[in-house]
């Protein structure tokens, strides 16, 4: 399934999902498998704890804040899918960040917990129907479907990696 196949996208939401080029849900998760190429990672390592801005996340913090991420979205994702109607309340990314000791872990245990994640994701929405894909249900008060959730997923992935090649990469030419 595709994103013309979400119909009207949901607010707030909207802002990742329209950075997903027209791919099928499958495909998108299964390209942005790996965070980083090789080149990218040599220099996420040079950049180390450094950040553009006070109070910005740290390079590990932004990875940590991307599984996070993707647990959340997943778990809304299987509970609408299996038709349970729970409305689900948002979370707060910045308190889980700040409980998550990111930078108290190597970044290369940060990148296979996220490739762990990932595989995970692929699975779940590999086991759903396009029924299933396409039932809303609501989380932090917006109406969602898991088709959206799992573009939601690629492209706050893609937003966070714009971030750190537009703003993170640039530290290191200074």
């Amino acid at each position: 399934m595709r994103v013309t196949d979400i119909g009207t996208l949901p607010k707030f939401f909207d802002r990742y999902i329209t950075l997903v080029e027209d791919v099928d849900l499958m495909s998108g998760l299964v390209k942005y498998q790996s965070l980083f190429t090789n080149d990218e990672y040599e220099k996420v390592v040079e950049l180390g704890d450094k950040v553009y801005a006070k109070d910005k996340w740290t390079i590990r913090e932004i990875v940590q804040h991307l599984i996070d991420n993707e647990r959340v979205q997943s778990y809304r994702a299987l509970r609408f899918s299996r038709g349970d109607m729970t409305i689900l309340p948002g979370y707060d990314e910045d308190l889980l960040a700040a409980g998550a000791n990111a930078n108290n872990r190597s970044l290369d245990a940060l990148l296979q917990e996220f490739e762990v994640v990932r595989r995970s994701s692929l699975l779940l929405f590999s086991s759903m129907t396009e029924d299933q894909m396409l039932i809303k249900g609501n989380a932090n008060a917006i109406e969602i479907s898991s088709l959206a959730l799992g573009f939601q997923i690629i492209g706050h992935q893609i937003h966070h990696k714009n971030v750190i090649n537009n703003r993170y990469f640039p530290l290191l030419d200074q």
